[in-house]
């Protein structure tokens, strides 16, 4: 059964959530319910199965957590005891960076409530997120790999878990993921709950979804695989050499604050960094071959200010919320049509306006063809002269106080100091010489009296062993077992004996 999409607005203390989980609502800053949200709680509060479509940047995320939430204050509770906070609530997601924003967001639902939360991933080390399951959480929320090395190490145990969520549900049961989902899928107790969140759903991966789920319901609030109408979509058509000044010259003049400029390879993403970073714009690259520490630690210095603009892979394509982001530019068409949806999904959140802009060379035709059959509407590139790439003198100290040399100025020299100016046109007009010596050009001839090298001399008195070298060992006498062979007699004397 499918949902249709409610166009008024319904508020949070509308429906019947705890007074604290809604001052925690408040608190966020979230006052009306988005139409995936308005849509989905009531289904998920009611228990029953949910997959939930809807555009990236409308609220997916407390979709999902905030009902939960509020079936699991049933279990709440003070106790200091780790065997009276077992894990109620797995939430799995296919990227850290989304796990750990996914964390902070039910943590600020959760925060006026007893109910524990923690987050695991991997690219850190194990041993406190160890010691943080041992102590007992409620709401788990992981990446897969990370999770099956907590299970075999008994860090924690699944066999009371009542919810699961699969969020960015497409890539969770991609070919890469579906092996490990299924190994976790096989701790977990049969009688559960399970909801599934993504902003695109293909034929495919309903089919697959469908046997996880116990008569699901399908909330849809957008056409499948629609983008969000609140982002202005621009095509560029521009070769690869200009890419990199055709970015400065948009960016400067759509005069945003910050951006984020997806590629398709770690390589193209740092080397694009280095060189924005020579023409002194703050920019960071973000990607997989970087550590899990430095890859939040670069979020968390775009997500404050300090970096301008981000150089990421398709790991900052996913579910990933930065307020107030008003440029995302495809620096490469992505690989993966679906990937186009995700990565200008990163603008226009939570009902704000957002520009994405796609460079598109010419041989990405094909790529471009599948993204127009995705998101059903013909794109048609913009032609753009992109203007010569200055890049900016780096200033030396002694030429900061010397005044720019013009031919008005040189006039001016040769006016005041005439003789100056006679002595250097005599230099420049005289013929160049080739310098002289006539030391080097006479031919080497030896002395009468000079004695021959020292090498020669100690040849010529060189005194030549009579017999063999000191050095060669003489043979050794080693008695014969057998006798030797007798000596075969000539032609000659075997016919005189014979006469």
């Amino acid at each position: 059964m499918t949902q249709e999409a409610n166009p008024a607005p319904q508020r949070f203390d509308t429906l019947p959530l705890d007074p604290k989980l809604l001052r925690a609502v408040a608190d966020s800053g979230y006052t009306a319910m988005t139409p995936i949200q308005a849509k989905a709680i009531p289904i998920v509060l009611d228990g029953r199965d949910v997959m939930g479509a809807a555009q990236t940047g409308t609220g997916k995320t407390a979709a999902f957590s905030i009902p939960l939430l509020q079936r699991m204050l049933k279990h709440e509770n003070s106790s200091m005891s780790p065997a009276r906070h077992p894990v109620r609530a797995v939430v799995l997601a296919p990227t850290r960076e989304l796990a750990d924003q996914v964390a902070q967001n039910v943590l600020s639902y959760a925060k006026h409530t007893n109910l524990r939360v923690a987050c695991v991933f991997g690219g850190v080390d194990i041993k406190p997120q160890a010691a943080q399951l041992r102590g007992g959480v409620e709401v788990l929320i992981a990446t897969p790999g990370r999770l099956l090395d907590h299970i075999e190490a008994k860090n924690c145990a699944l066999h009371q878990v009542e919810y699961v969520v699969l969020d960015e549900a497409d890539r969770m049961l991609d070919i890469g993921f579906l092996p490990d989902l299924q190994r976790i899928l096989s701790f977990l107790p049969k009688n559960r709950q399970t909801l599934l969140f993504s902003a695109t759903f293909s034929p495919e991966i309903k089919r697959l979804a469908s046997s996880y789920l116990q008569n699901p319901e399908l909330v849809e609030v957008a056409r499948p695989n629609a983008t969000a109408t609140n982002v202005e979509q621009r095509f560029y058509s521009v070769g690869d050499d200009k890419k990199r000044a055709l970015l400065l010259q948009l960016w400067r003049e759509r005069g945003a604050k910050q951006a984020i400029v997806f590629m398709n390879s770690k390589l193209g993403a740092a080397r694009l960094t280095r060189a924005l970073e020579r023409d002194g714009i703050k920019a960071s690259a973000l990607h997989g071959d970087k550590s899990q520490d430095e890859r939040l630690k670069t979020l968390a210095a775009f997500k404050s200010g300090e970096v301008d603009l981000l150089i990421a892979t398709d790991v900052a394509g996913r579910g990933l919320d930065i307020a107030e982001l008003p440029l995302v530019f495809n620096f490469d068409v992505p690989f993966n049509a679906e990937d186009y949806v995700h990565r200008i999904g990163r603008t226009g959140r939570a009902g704000a306006l957002g520009v994405a802009i796609t460079f598109i060379s010419p041989s990405d035709a094909r790529l471009v063809a599948d993204i127009e059959k995705l998101i059903k509407r013909e794109i048609k590139p913009e032609s753009v002269n992109v203007a010569d790439e200055e890049r900016p003198r780096r200033p030396r100290s002694d030429w900061s106080e010397r005044p720019e040399r013009t031919e008005r100025t040189e006039r001016t020299e040769r006016a005041e100091r005439p003789e100056r100016s006679e002595r250097r046109d005599e230099y420049r007009a005289a013929p160049r010489r080739a310098p002289t010596d006539p030391f080097f050009d006479k031919p080497y001839e030896p002395s009468a009296n000079a004695e021959p090298p020292a090498w020669e001399r100690a040849a010529a008195t060189a005194v030549k062993p009579s017999g063999p070298s000191r050095y060669i060992k003489p043979k050794r006498q080693v008695a014969a077992l057998f006798a030797p062979p007798a000596p075969v007699q000539p032609e000659a004397s075997q016919e005189k004996m014979a006469g």
